[in-house]
């Protein structure tokens, strides 16, 4: 079978799909322009119920629909509109926060609001309340701008703002109150702390102690939702970047890969795949339990990539997302590019064996999905990674003699089995379409010598 031009040209969606797609955009987009400029000619309580018509609004906004609706502009005119009194602090809060969580639940970038003159008046009101007298400060005003404002930005927050910022809602997610609300407030605040990269290794230390306060209450009492666990999580794998003592404290005292494998698997079981399958929308809203998986393969990722301590648990959580790759392959394109990624980081990380990759499935998953995607274009480039990062470690002899001994067979088994599948044959077949002039895809060959190990 070969690949022509008319086979990739085309992207099987015909115009009046193309159509109906647009009027829902249109629809949409106009909706809440409608509704936005009505806030100003309501009262605070029918401000609210506007808001929350709003915010369903924004749930259903794809990527584009979002980022033509949050404009500079936009938030320009909120901030106009607090400082004529006609939209409350409290209304705007509530979208606000909103848009945040959507924003940052649904990867969508936001970069209009860091240069809007509301983040310039959101930081002067969280620097000022923070500045008060604790009898004249009102913490949850100033928990709600914090939070809203690290949901929203892209920027690094400087340190004037991190010293605000950082203990305020560290204080939120350490509450011990149980109630939905409080369970709500911790998830936000978590949530808004796991996008908080910079901060002073100062500042780091108590921050530890508070988030491994977190961590282990929740890991005897269960009292955090799965979303607040997996920023608590996510909070520290930023920081595993520039603190390697960190791993240690994530393997043997927080037992990270542990928690992982079972908030994974606990959230599989609750994605009813085969109805997605059957959906007849083209773009399936993705459930909460979704998000929440692609979020930890993510994390696992940042640690399958910077890990150095071999522990046993490695192994059998590599089984749970290869477990999970085969179910979502068909309905999650999303969750399947993170898996990829995820499983690229761990056979190029020496702390994870190959022999576990092996017995654990993940390179037949990888393989069987090579195999079958190299006469689709796109799909080619997710999956050379994990074979570039497999062939340089079995590629590079060992200067140990055991060592060596083992390279050796690994490199074996894993030649047996791309030759049981066909490898490289779909690949030469790959690179065959590539050199006929479809230079548009050209730089995902790189060096086809990549894609092979030879005895």
């Amino acid at each position: 079978m070969s690949l022509t031009n008319d086979d990739i040209s085309e992207d099987d969606i015909s115009e009046d799909d193309y159509s109906e797609d647009e009027t829902l955009t249109t629809a949409r987009t106009e909706q809440f322009s409608i509704l936005f400029c009505e806030l100003e000619r309501c009262r605070e309580d029918e401000q609210k119920q506007k808001i929350e018509e709003l915010n369903g609004l924004i749930d259903e906004m794809n990527k584009e629909e979002f980022k033509s609706v949050f404009t500079i502009e936009l938030f320009n005119k909120i901030h106009q509109m607090i400082e004529k009194n006609t939209l409350s602090l409290e209304s705007a809060i509530l979208l606000l926060k909103h848009v945040g969580r959507c924003k940052e639940l649904k990867s969508f970038f936001c970069f209009s609001f860091d240069d809007s003159l509301l983040s310039k008046r959101m930081k002067e009101m969280m620097i000022d309340e923070y500045e008060k007298k604790k009898d004249e400060k009102n913490e949850k005003h100033l928990t709600d701008l914090c939070e809203c404002y690290a949901l929203l930005g892209e920027d690094d927050i400087h340190d004037e703002l991190l010293s605000v910022i950082m203990p305020c809602l560290l204080k939120a997610a350490s509450k011990k109150e149980e109630s939905d609300e409080a369970q709500k407030e911790k998830e936000n605040a978590l949530l808004a702390l796991s996008l908080v990269n910079e901060f002073e290794d100062k500042d780091f230390e108590q921050c530890l102690i508070e988030i491994k306060e977190i961590i282990k209450r929740h890991q005897e009492h269960r009292n955090l939702t799965w979303l607040a666990y997996q920023s608590t999580w996510q909070f520290l794998m930023e920081r595993l970047y520039d603190d390697a003592e960190l791993e240690g404290v994530l393997v043997n005292e927080l037992h990270f890969v542990r928690e992982a494998a079972r908030e994974i698997e606990e959230l599989s079981k609750c994605v009813d795949w085969k109805k997605r399958k059957e959906g007849e929308e083209k773009e399936e809203k993705k459930t909460k339990e979704e998000i929440i998986l692609v979020r930890w393969i993510r994390t696992l990722e940042t640690f399958s990539r910077l890990c150095k301590l071999r522990n046993e648990e490695l192994a059998g959580i590599i089984g749970i997302i290869v477990r999970l790759f085969r179910a979502a392959k068909f309905f999650s394109e999303d969750l399947i590019y993170e898996i990829v990624e995820c499983l690229s980081s761990a056979t190029g990380n020496s702390a994870i064996e190959i022999d576990d990759l092996l017995k654990e499935g993940a390179i037949d998953a990888m393989l069987g999905e090579a195999v079958e995607s190299n006469l689709r274009i796109p799909q080619i480039f997710y999956w050379k990674l994990p074979f570039i990062e497999l062939c340089e470690r079995l590629k590079g002899k060992m200067e140990n003699e055991e060592d060596e001994a083992k390279r050796k067979v690994m490199k074996r088994k894993v030649l047996e089995r791309m030759e049981e599948e066909g490898y490289e044959d779909s690949v030469f077949k790959f690179c065959n379409c590539m050199h006929r002039g479809m230079n548009k895809y050209y730089s995902l060959i790189d060096d086809p010598d990549d894609y092979f190990l030879y005895c």
